[in-house]
C-alpha cells in the first residue's frame, strides 16, 4: 500500500510538472527554467563527473560563450568523437541553446569512416572524449576544421571561459545531426531540430500513455552510443523531465547492474543482444532490480524466450520502440499489457503510433493500400527531421512534399491499428542494435585481390538478431579464403561491419537488368521463420 502511494504522489507531481512546463519547447528554455527550479537536482551523473542543473546552466553558457570566441555561429558544426560522458551532454546541450549543430561519431569506426563524417559535415572544431586523443592529428588535418580539442583541454577551457548572452535558438533551428547510413553506402546526415526533438511530447499532452508519464523520483540510464538516437535521445528525455541522466561511458553489464542498484535508475532503453549480455552475467541474479519500472527495447523484437527470462529476472515491464534516426527514434510502441510470458499475436508488431504519429501504409506508386495490406510504412509527425544534410534530392526521395517519411520498412496495420513490421525494403541489417549496411560493407570488400563480386546479407543470428554475412564470387583462377575477406574487412570498417562469415559461389544471382537477386541469397537462411527479420 505504501509502494503504491508512493507512486501516485509521484505521478501527481510529475503531472504538476508537466503542466509548468508546458510553454517549454527549446534547450534553452528547458535548461534555464530546471536550473531556477531544481538547481540542486542531479543532471548528469557520468564516468567523468556529477553536474547538477544550476552547474549544467552555468556550464553551457561558459561553453556557448567559448564557441563563439571561436568564432562559430548558429548553423555552424561541431562534432563530438568519444564514448558518453557529462562532457558530451554539456557540449551538445550548450550548443543546441545556441542553435549550433552537435556532430557525435561513433567511436566504434575506422579512423576513416570518422573523418569522412567529420568532413562530411564541414564541423569547424572536433572535441575528443577521454582516450581519444590520439585521433586529433586525423581530424586536424581535415579541411574546415580549425580546432581539435581533447577532453582535457576542453574542461580546462570551459573552467575559463567568461558566460556572456547569446541568441537563444529557435524552435525550428537545427541541434543536433546524426549519421544513419543509405543503399548508396555513404552515411547521410539527419538534421534535427528543438520541434523534433521537444514537440512529440507537447502534442500528447492529455493523451499521456501510462508508461511514458516519468515520475519526480525517477532516473534515466543513458547506455547506448550517443551517436545513435537510442543514446542521445535519451539524455534529451531526462532533460525534458527534469530528471537525472546516469551516463554510462558505454554498454557493460556490471556498470549497469551498478546504475540500477545504486543510482536509482528506473529505466532504461536497450537493445534484446544486450539484454541477452546482462542474462548471461554471472552477477545478474544477486543485482536489486526494486527500483526498476521500465526496460523499454528497440532495434528488433524480442525472442519469446528471451522476454520470459527477463521477466523472471528483472521484475519490470516491457516496452518495444519502432523508430529511426529520421524520426528522432520512437514512433511506436507496444506497451507492456501487450507483452505476456505465454506470447500472443500482438507481440509481432511493433505496437501503436504515439500520440500526434501518423502513420499509413502504401503501394509502389505511393497510394494508401487497404487494411491489412502489405506495403511499406511511412509515417508524418512533429518528430520527422528537418531533412539530410546537403542531399536535397534524398531528403526528398525520403520525405515528401506533405511530410510523410519513407520508413523502408515493408509491413501492415491491423484492425486495431497495431503495426507490423513484415520485411525491410531497404536492405539494411540490424546487428546487435547496430545498422548495417550492405552497400558499404560490399564497398569495403570489392578491392580484396580475389574477390570478382559480394553481396552482403543480414542472416539469424541468436545473439545479435542478425549477423553479417558476405557472399563472394571469385575472379577467374583464384581462389577465395574467407578468413582472409574477413581480415580484409577489418582492416576498413568498423567491427560490427565486419562479416562473421564468408559464402564462396561461382557467380551471384542477378535479375535481367543485371541487379543482385539479394532476397535469393537471403531465402535459405530465413526458411522457416515468419518475419525475415530477426
Amino acid at each position: 500500500m505504501a509502494q503504491a502511494e508512493a507512486l501516485t504522489t509521484a505521478a501527481s507531481t510529475a503531472a504538476s510538472t508537466a503542466e509548468r512546463t508546458a510553454a517549454l519547447f527549446t534547450f534553452d528554455e528547458f535548461i534555464a527554467f530546471w536550473a531556477e527550479d531544481r538547481p540542486d537536482r542531479v543532471a548528469f551523473d557520468g564516468p567523468d563527473g556529477v553536474i547538477t542543473y544550476r552547474d549544467l546552466d552555468e556550464v553551457t553558457r561558459r561553453i556557448v560563450s567559448g564557441l563563439l570566441e571561436m568564432g562559430l555561429a548558429p548553423g555552424d558544426r561541431i562534432a563530438w568523437f568519444g564514448k558518453n560522458s557529462a562532457l558530451y551532454f554539456s557540449l551538445f546541450f550548450a550548443v543546441a541553446r545556441a542553435g549550433i549543430v552537435m556532430v557525435p561519431v561513433g567511436w566504434r569506426l575506422a579512423a576513416p569512416e570518422a573523418a569522412w563524417i567529420v568532413q562530411n559535415a564541414q564541423a569547424k572544431a572536433v572535441f575528443l572524449g577521454d582516450g581519444f586523443e590520439a585521433m586529433c592529428d586525423t581530424f586536424a588535418a581535415l579541411d574546415g576544421v580549425a580546432r581539435c580539442v581533447t577532453a582535457g583541454e576542453a574542461r580546462a577551457w570551459i573552467a575559463a571561459a567568461e558566460p556572456r548572452p547569446f541568441q537563444p535558438a529557435g524552435l525550428h533551428d537545427a541541434v543536433l545531426q546524426l549519421y544513419t547510413s543509405g543503399t548508396t553506402g555513404n552515411p547521410k546526415g539527419a538534421v534535427l531540430s528543438n520541434h523534433n526533438l521537444f514537440g512529440l511530447r507537447k502534442q500528447s499532452r492529455g493523451q499521456e500513455l501510462p508508461h511514458n508519464v516519468l515520475g519526480e523520483d525517477e532516473a534515466i540510464l543513458v547506455a547506448m552510443p550517443c551517436a545513435h538516437i537510442g543514446g542521445t535521445g535519451l539524455g534529451v528525455m531526462a532533460l525534458a523531465a527534469g530528471l537525472p541522466a546516469i551516463i554510462l561511458a558505454e554498454f557493460e553489464p556490471r556498470a549497469v547492474f551498478d546504475a540500477v542498484e545504486h543510482k536509482g535508475v528506473t529505466r532504461f532503453f536497450i537493445v534484446p543482444a544486450a539484454l541477452q549480455m546482462l542474462l548471461n552475467h554471472p552477477d545478474c541474479a544477486s543485482v536489486d532490480y526494486s527500483r526498476l519500472r521500465y526496460i523499454i527495447y528497440g532495434a528488433s523484437p524480442i525472442p519469446l524466450e528471451l522476454l520470459r527470462q527477463c521477466i523472471a529476472m528483472f521484475d519490470a515491464q516491457f516496452i518495444q520502440a519502432y523508430g529511426m534516426t529520421e524520426t528522432t527514434g520512437t514512433i511506436c510502441m507496444l506497451p507492456p499489457e501487450d507483452h505476456s510470458v505465454e506470447g500472443n499475436q500482438r507481440m509481432r508488431s511493433a505496437g501503436k503510433p504515439l500520440p500526434g504519429v501518423e502513420v499509413r501504409v502504401v503501394d509502389g506508386e505511393g497510394r494508401e493500400v487497404p487494411q491489412g495490406s502489405i506495403g511499406e510504412i511511412q509515417t508524418r509527425s512533429s518528430n520527422n527531421m528537418l531533412g539530410y544534410w546537403n542531399l536535397p534530392d534524398a531528403t526528398r526521395s525520403a520525405v515528401s512534399e506533405d511530410g510523410w517519411i519513407a520508413t523502408g520498412d515493408a509491413g501492415y496495420i491491423d484492425a486495431d491499428g497495431y503495426v507490423y513490421m513484415h520485411d525491410r525494403i531497404k536492405d539494411m541489417i540490424i546487428s546487435g542494435g547496430e545498422n548495417v549496411y550492405p552497400a558499404q560493407v560490399e564497398s569495403a570488400i570489392y578491392g580484396h585481390p580475389d574477390v570478382l563480386e559480394v553481396a552482403v546479407i543480414g542472416v539469424p543470428d541468436e545473439t545479435w538478431g542478425e549477423a553479417v554475412k558476405a557472399v563472394c564470387a571469385p575472379k577467374p583462377g583464384h581462389v577465395i579464403d574467407p578468413a582472409s575477406v574477413i581480415a580484409w574487412a577489418r582492416e576498413r570498417l568498423a567491427g560490427f561491419k565486419v562479416p562473421k562469415s564468408v559464402d564462396v559461389i561461382e557467380a551471384l544471382p542477378r535479375n535481367p537488368s543485371g541487379k543482385i537477386l539479394r532476397r535469393q541469397l537471403r531465402e535459405p537462411y530465413w526458411q522457416g521463420r515468419e518475419r525475415q527479420v530477426n
